[in-house]
């Protein structure tokens, strides 16, 4: 590498191309100093055609070439563009006294750099053009940064614009920074309509006030209520609609203060779906309700006929005796009073038939314990005294009352209780026995039977859905059941009975003093 002149005689060579350049020897020393180490950029001196007449040390640290080399060159070579660009820059930097733009220079080893050029013209004390003065900044870290933070939005927004969930970013005022393609189609809004704008714009009227109020009370305590978890709330979109969403925040902070991010979830379809599948249950449930009436169908018509026999020979009897001449007046009272009583016991085998098998509307309430199970009892074991069944029920005084719906837990009773007669066929000793307790909050109803008993293996499935141990079910009874008794919040599980049989257990909540229906 060539040696440099010494930096009063580098400089004193150009020295006459500045104006009002200083007389004392001193100062002219310092200034060439200063041009020539000044180290965080380039500076250099051209004449009117662009030949350079000096340039300082850190131009050799730019661009990598000699400095006494590059004496007496074209400007241009230190440039990406060619002589003609180079010409036109000067002449923009003579219309405009100075001139600044970013282009790109040549290292002489390294390639092509992004650079921050500024030119000045120099006239002479008589108006015309002595010279240029370059000062030349290296910005590649710069603009690589500014490259990086430009890809870094840009994979943001190709984010916001495909992440299904919308997105909405706010600072700490509530104010609306950038918004998510998807929450533009869930909103209605378009991002340009909102920038800038108060968040609260997608809450309901009568919540505004209350938001800024969350956002003022987290910047002053730093209590996090929603930042960090999920929360059901209501939003409002652009057309005025009001639909439920699942809302996570998120917190960062920023150059300018912090920033909020809302994650955004639609619930109305989940809603939908949620209420459908209620509804589908429902319907199962009451479909179970009639397929077991239509199972037992005989025997009711059985039960019934009893009642109507004996009612139609009462009043036979009563018809004969009125038309006697001399009849007994006591004899036909008696009469018509036992016909009567046969008419009110078919009505009540009708009327309990027609609530058990009665859509109507799930309703919860406290309910009396022992008339919910004797009327579910009676219903179930229509006929089964005929086949030697002998059925106790043993209840709990403690256990009086419950809260539930009260159709749905007797249609559990008279599936398990049908489920006990079925597993009871042919045995020698033929007991049901229903009973309750009290435990705790929840009380415990359970039926037990001396049947054939259940298999080991099939108890962990007995409540599957199409789980059956009977040749010709349909496996539905038991799992609709257990849909019946978890959605009280109970639970039901069957376990061998202690000698013979099985025992099936299930669990309402007990009703509190207060409890409503």
């Amino acid at each position: 590498m060539a040696s440099f002149a010494p930096p009063s005689a580098k400089f004193e060579r150009v020295m006459p191309l500045i104006g009002n350049a200083p007389a004392d020897p001193e100062t002219r020393e310092a200034l060439a100093l200063f041009a020539t180490h000044v180290a965080d950029r380039a500076v250099l001196l051209t004449d009117t055609d662009g030949v350079i007449l000096f340039c300082n040390d850190g131009t050799q640290r730019l661009f990598g070439h000699d400095s006494q080399l590059l004496v007496g060159c074209d400007i241009a070579v230190l440039m990406t563009g060619d002589a003609e660009q180079a010409r036109h820059d000067r002449l923009q930097a003579i219309r405009a006294a100075t001139v600044r733009f970013e282009t790109q220079c040549l290292h002489v080893g390294r390639g092509p750099f992004d650079v921050d050029v500024t030119i000045t013209p120099i006239p002479a004390n008589e108006g015309r053009l002595r010279a240029f003065g370059y000062s030349i900044v290296d910005i590649s870290d710069r603009k690589a940064a500014e490259r990086r933070l430009a890809e870094s939005e840009a994979h943001m927004r190709s984010v916001l614009a495909t992440v299904p969930d919308a997105m909405v970013v706010i600072d700490d005022r509530g104010k609306i920074q950038s918004f998510s393609a998807a929450a533009e189609r869930l909103f209605g809004y378009r991002e340009r309509e909102l920038v800038g704008s108060n968040v609260n714009v997608l809450i309901p009227l009568d919540e505004r006030g209350r938001h800024d109020a969350y956002i003022a009370r987290y910047l002053r305590t730093g209590e996090q209520r929603i930042i960090g978890s999920g929360r059901i709330v209501v939003a409002r979109r652009k057309d005025g609609s009001e639909f439920p969403m699942e809302l996570s925040v998120g917190v960062a902070r920023s150059g300018n203060g912090r920033i909020f991010t809302g994650f955004i979830r639609d619930l109305s379809d989940q809603q939908r779906a949620e209420l459908r599948v209620r509804e589908l249950q429902d319907e199962l449930i009451h479909v179970s309700r009639l397929s077991a009436m239509g199972t037992m169908a005989s025997t009711l018509a059985h039960e019934l006929n009893q009642p109507l026999t004996a009612i139609a020979a009462y009043l036979e009897a009563a018809r004969r005796l009125v038309g006697q001449a001399a009849h007994d007046d006591r004899q036909v009272a008696e009469a018509m009073d036992a016909a009567g009583r046969e008419a009110l016991r078919a009505g009540q085998i009708v009327r309990r038939l027609r609530t058990f098998v009665a859509r109507g509307e799930n309703e919860r309430r406290v309910e009396p314990l022992a008339p919910l199970i004797e009327d579910a009892s009676r219903l179930a074991l229509t006929g089964a005294r005929e086949f030697g069944v002998r059925a106790f029920i043993r209840l709990d005084p403690g256990a009086a009352e419950v809260f539930a719906d009260r159709v749905q837990v007797q249609q559990v009773l008279v599936n398990l209780i049908r489920n006990a007669l079925d597993a009871m066929r042919g045995a020698e000793v033929a007991d049901l026995t229903i009973t309750t307790r009290r435990e705790g909050e929840w009380i415990r109803i359970s039926v037990t039977d001396t049947g054939s008993g259940l298999p080991a293996d099939q108890i962990p499935r007995l409540f599957e859905a199409f789980a059956t141990t009977k040749p010709d079910g349909l496996g539905l009874g038991l799992s609709i059941s257990r849909t019946i008794v978890e959605a009280h919040g109970g639970r039901i599980w069957a376990e061998a009975g202690a000698v013979s049989g099985s025992i099936f257990h299930f669990t309402l909540p007990a009703a509190r003093s207060g409890s409503v229906s």
